[in-house]
């Protein structure tokens, strides 16, 4: 199966033969008959209650005031979001079941509202809502991290402070003792991860066990090269909590050793949980087993013109590495440029005066230490929309990892997903946007998506034209992303443990051991995540084919792609819907 689209009351999909799959009438509704179920998660429920739409934003309000509070930390730069001044996590056991009591209420509250008569645009709205109430479910209780992934309070301590650093300095007095309170915190924290991990599993342990037993180390590293930056009456303290913070690590190492032979091994979420995140979190119309044929389908796609790609460019140069990072950076805000005029002059995507920059800088040597906790990129955030997105970048190397390997040889790849037109970019539209609904809402599943068709997007416009070398470093991310599924996928369910994982990527793609082996771990710890690129794509591809199709004449990429973009947090589903079904110009807006 090649797509699917969820629009109105029409489940429309279309099978790798180009058939499809016509709906059987249920009712008042059209529904596929092998989505019928599943179809019913994307209906909104009508009880008795309040019908204003002003409801919803009032329960948007409340909901995402709690999440800035209550939201894990995460070493995925997408869902990073704004803490108020002061804020440090609180996982104690009384925490967790205050936060499980709220999330019933908002449930409750989002179920009562009746959406009868609402418009496409308010009814996605309903439905983004949905979708972020099932992912806090997801979270505390379908998935608990808190109570079977012991590295889960690594992001929640190290996690914490690493977000914190990210931003270039000045460190102003109020951040300078946010970094302080974060430290202060971890003794508390990891205090409260040994009376909430009821059932850890052995393969997280380890990765936490190591991770804590080298942070002391590390963090005296930090502090040794932090203190100079810091301001304000709290800067004194940061040896005495950085110190008081290693001890914790270090002892939570230990407890996690001792524990390590009575642990189970499987890592697996299970079949059931993985569907109600791919049903009621992504908003997704397919099943697991669909993910592994459309991703292998892409996959030898992917193979295919990356060998033909190679054939082409036989006795053709390699790509070589910049000679120092001041060489790379140069480049990168060069082509960033080119980028931008290269969308305006293809007429593919509208790049406002507004928007900043993405740019990059060399890895601070107060960040070293504890970069490899999450992706070490800054892409500002709602109320920094006045400042550059910062990428920090290594020494080009061919000892460096997959990702910053390619970067050193031509920066372009990952500008385009990571930067413009990809996730600084269109983050930024979604959050410069009037609907606070969807200004807050993030989805990988719509951000990843995007980030990897802009890839392939540039691709077919003409952007690596006089650069082969690099279009074969495209073909290759085509083909880690498809592999990625099944990775995904066969975690989840239990297929693969995580080194055979590892082993997969590190062999299939090919990449190196290390990065493969952070992949893996990451992808056992995040059910759903890994899917996100290459589904997402394929729902897009989807979504441009269609609209071409019913708007012959009429149909504009540029029209469409900043639709997709201004609306990028929403989950691809979503926006397919309200695009082709709302409005006779194809300008449905957010009303």
């Amino acid at each position: 199966m090649i797509g699917a689209s969820v629009a109105g009351d029409v489940t429309v999909r279309t099978s790798s033969n180009g058939r499809v799959h016509r709906p059987l009438r249920t009712g008042a509704r059209l529904i596929s008959g092998a989505m019928a179920a599943m179809w019913m998660l994307f209906v909104p429920v009508a009880v008795r209650g309040q019908t204003r739409y002003e409801t919803l934003r009032d329960l948007s309000a409340t909901f995402w005031r709690w999440r800035a509070v209550t939201q894990p930390s995460t070493s995925d730069d997408i869902p990073r979001i704004e803490r108020p001044v002061g804020w440090v996590p609180d996982w104690s056991p009384a925490a967790v079941r205050n936060r499980q009591v709220r999330l019933v209420r908002l449930e409750a509250r989002w179920e009562a509202i009746d959406t009868t008569g609402w418009s496409i645009p308010h009814q996605v709205d309903y439905r983004v809502m949905g979708s972020a109430l099932a992912r806090a479910r997801w979270e505390l209780v379908v998935n608990p991290a808190w109570r079977r992934d012991p590295f889960f309070y690594i992001d929640q301590t190290l996690g914490s402070v690493f977000e914190l650093l990210l931003q270039p300095p000045p460190f102003d007095p109020a951040r300078s003792t946010d970094i302080i309170r974060r430290l202060d915190r971890i003794p508390a924290t990891l205090a409260a991860a040994r009376e909430n991990l009821d059932r850890p599993v052995r393969p997280f342990a380890r990765l936490a066990r190591d991770e804590a037993a080298a942070a002391p180390e590390r963090l005296r590293t930090v502090a040794e090269r932090l203190g100079p930056h810091l301001s304000g009456p709290d800067a004194g303290r940061l040896n005495s909590t950085t110190d008081a913070a290693g001890r914790a690590l270090a002892a939570f190492a230990d407890w996690l050793d001792d524990g390590l032979d009575s642990m189970p091994e499987e890592t697996a979420v299970g079949g059931g949980p993985y569907r109600f995140f791919l049903h009621r979190v992504a908003l997704l119309p397919f099943e697991p087993e669909e993910l592994v044929k459309m991703a292998r389908q892409e996959w030898e796609r992917a193979v295919a013109f990356e060998t033909l790609e190679l054939h082409r460019n036989r006795g053709l140069d390699t790509l070589g590495y910049f000679p120092d990072q001041a060489a790379q950076i140069g480049r990168e805000r060069q082509d960033e440029d080119a980028i931008r005029r290269f969308l305006e002059t293809r007429d593919l995507l509208t790049v406002p005066d507004w928007l900043h920059h993405y740019t990059n800088r060399p890895v601070p040597d107060y960040l070293v230490p504890l970069a490899h906790l999450g992706v070490d990129d800054d892409l500002t955030s709602r109320t920094r929309l006045d400042q550059d997105a910062v990428s920090y970048i290594w020494p080009p190397s061919p000892a460096l990892g997959y990702f910053a390997r390619s970067t050193a040889r031509d920066p372009r790849p990952i500008i385009v997903h990571e930067g413009v037109p990809g996730h600084y970019f269109q983050l930024a539209l979604s959050w410069a946007q009037d609907n606070p609904i969807r200004r807050h809402y993030y989805d990988s599943g719509a951000n990843e998506g995007i980030g990897f068709y802009a890839e392939e997007m540039m691709l077919q416009a003409g952007l690596w034209d006089q650069s082969p070398r690099s279009r074969e470093i495209i073909y290759n991310f085509m083909r880690l992303r498809a592999l990625r599924v099944e990775v995904d996928v066969r975690l989840a369910t239990g297929e693969f443990t995580i080194d055979e994982a590892a082993d997969y990527l590190e062999r299939t793609v090919p990449m190196d051991r290390a990065t493969a082996r952070e992949e893996a771990a990451f992808f056992a710890s995040t059910p759903g995540q890994a899917i996100s690129y290459q589904i997402g794509k394929l729902q897009i591809v989807h979504l441009v084919a269609e609209a071409r199709r019913r708007r012959g004449d009429r149909f504009s990429l540029r029209h469409l792609h900043d639709f997709l973009w201004r609306n990028g947090n929403v989950p691809i589903a979503l926006v397919s819907w309200e695009y082709l079904e709302s409005g006779e110009d194809g300008d449905p807006g957010n009303r």
